[in-house]
């Protein structure tokens, strides 16, 4: 019992000595300058709401023979992923990450 005692004391005290780390001071180097990173690029919100704010004329939204740039109707709504030719929702404000 008393080697049992002695053995976990010296495995202790070895661990507390080589337990010990080594750190590296924070100092810049001296080599090229840091750049800071680019930017990232601003996405604009999505939805219909916000699509129709920046479109001008929100009433050419519902109209099936609008011009191009008013978008589809595939940009406004959810599908169902079991069955894709049926829609789910409508995407009223749609936010990127």
């Amino acid at each position: 019992m008393k080697k049992l005692f002695a053995i976990v004391g010296m495995t202790l005290i070895a661990s507390v000595a080589f337990s010990q780390t080594y750190t590296v001071p924070a100092a810049p180097r001296k080599g090229a300058p840091q750049k800071p990173p680019p930017p990232l690029p601003a996405r604009e919100p999505g939805g219909v709401i916000p699509r129709a704010i920046r479109g001008g004329n929100p009433l050419q939204m519902l109209n099936p023979w609008a011009p191009a740039r008013y978008g589809t109707a595939q940009q406004s709504v959810t599908v169902k992923p079991e069955d894709p030719g049926k829609w789910n929702g409508i995407k009223l404000f749609e936010i990127y990450f």
